[in-house]
């Protein structure tokens, strides 16, 4: 039984008179005995326990931080440097206290004789303590909030109204659910720019002059797209644009490497195809698609080809309207809530092959879920002209 203040600490002699009321025998038990007291400064209410795995644990003792992140209309998270974690309290049958000095079985070693004893005070004790699980990023915010202020270009820039919102990266990892890494991978995604120090996104038109100024000169100078020389690209381009954007295009389509001291960039056709497909689709509520085929062809850069498998998660095609159509379905638009996607999902198409909604499932699986755990939970799943095809669980 613990004692409140260190002038109750037990003796030696008392210990043995407790072991033998309780008919214990001494050389069944470990040799060190451990006495616990309360501290002068025990308090129920100054702790609050997390339990966390080996990886976070090394992270703290390594001298990193961890951080709670959450708007007060939002479920708290906690973030290290490049992960997320949900955080639930768990409540417990069993009371837990806080005693720092306390050491356990495997660490009070394996001296032979008895009689020593340690001494140990309570700190404090907890009902309940912090459950961490990996959850995926809540990124979706980001890209609402740099919308808010969309970059168009330095001649509309300076016409702007000073109070749009403009935020650096602290003001992005204060208000968004994720880890730092994880938010400047989907600055990247989104093709976001930083400009004077701010994230700003490009307004969509603004990007694809960019691209298409870059596509011209490549054709124009016969160069080969993936090959590109920077330095020649800029000082031909900068009497349109600023040399900054017309690098940060690069950057958002191209991948840059050295050659003999000079840097190049190698065009991603995927990706230049693709954003050509959301200028046609964008105010199109539904487009033909053989027409849009068509169209989508003769309207990339000469050399590259389209393939329906670039828009994975952009668009959809309704292969059973006649004819056949293409429409916009963008994936960041969906909701980021697991239940809420499916059931956003099932109201545009009743039935889905996996095929067409692994793409926009495909960022909700969590470290060991598959594409088709979650079509297990969430979906019912039939045979539609010999083919499986999945459907709502509940009345949409």
């Amino acid at each position: 039984m613990a004692q409140r203040g260190v002038q109750c600490e037990r003796t030696l002699p008392q210990i043995h008179a407790t072991l033998q009321v309780a008919k214990l025998d001494p050389s069944e038990l470990k040799p060190t005995v451990q006495c616990l007291s309360f501290s002068e400064r025990f308090s129920s209410e100054d702790y609050c326990l997390m339990e966390v795995d080996e990886t976070l644990c090394k992270h703290i003792e390594s001298g990193q931080s961890l951080i709670i992140r959450g708007d007060m209309d939002e479920h708290a998270v906690l973030c290290s440097e490049d992960k997320t974690y949900d955080l639930k309290i768990a409540d417990t049958s069993n009371m837990l206290l806080i005693i720092p000095d306390c050491k356990t079985p495997d660490q009070l070693g394996s001296e032979s004789s008895s009689g020593h004893l340690i001494h140990c005070q309570i700190y404090g004790f907890a009902k309940s303590y912090w459950e961490l699980k990996r959850t995926r990023p809540k990124l979706k915010k980001l890209k609402k909030l740099l919308m808010e202020n969309q970059y168009e270009g330095p001649s509309s820039e300076k016409e702007r109204n000073s109070t749009y919102s403009k935020y650096t990266k602290e003001d992005l990892m204060e208000r968004i659910q994720a880890s730092e890494q994880e938010i400047m991978q989907q600055l990247q995604q989104i093709h976001a720019c930083r400009i004077e120090g701010y994230w700003r996104i490009l307004e969509f038109e603004y990007e694809m002059k960019l691209l298409s100024h870059v596509t011209q000169l490549v054709d124009s100078e016969s160069w080969s797209f993936s090959k590109i020389p920077l330095a020649i690209c800029l000082q031909e381009l900068e009497i349109l644009e600023p040399r900054e954007m017309i690098e940060h295009c690069l950057n958002c389509y191209g991948k840059r490497y050295t050659n003999e001291e000079e840097v190049f960039y190698a065009i991603n056709e995927d990706e230049v195809c693709k954003s050509i497909a959301l200028m046609l689709l964008r105010n199109a509520v539904k487009f033909n698609l053989s027409e849009f085929e068509e169209v989508w062809q003769q309207s990339v850069p000469e050399g590259m080809s389209t393939r329906l498998d670039q828009l994975k998660g952009i668009a959809l095609v309704d292969r059973n309207s006649r004819p056949q159509v293409i429409f916009q379905l963008n994936v960041e638009d969906l909701p980021e809530n697991i239940q809420e996607r499916f059931n956003s999902l099932f109201s545009i198409r009743a039935k889905w092959t996996e095929e067409d909604i692994a793409p926009y499932i495909q960022g909700l699986c969590g470290e060991k879920q598959t594409i088709g755990t979650l079509l297990t939970k969430y979906a019912r799943s039939s045979m539609q002209n010999g083919m499986k095809v999945f459907s709502s669980r509940r009345p949409i």
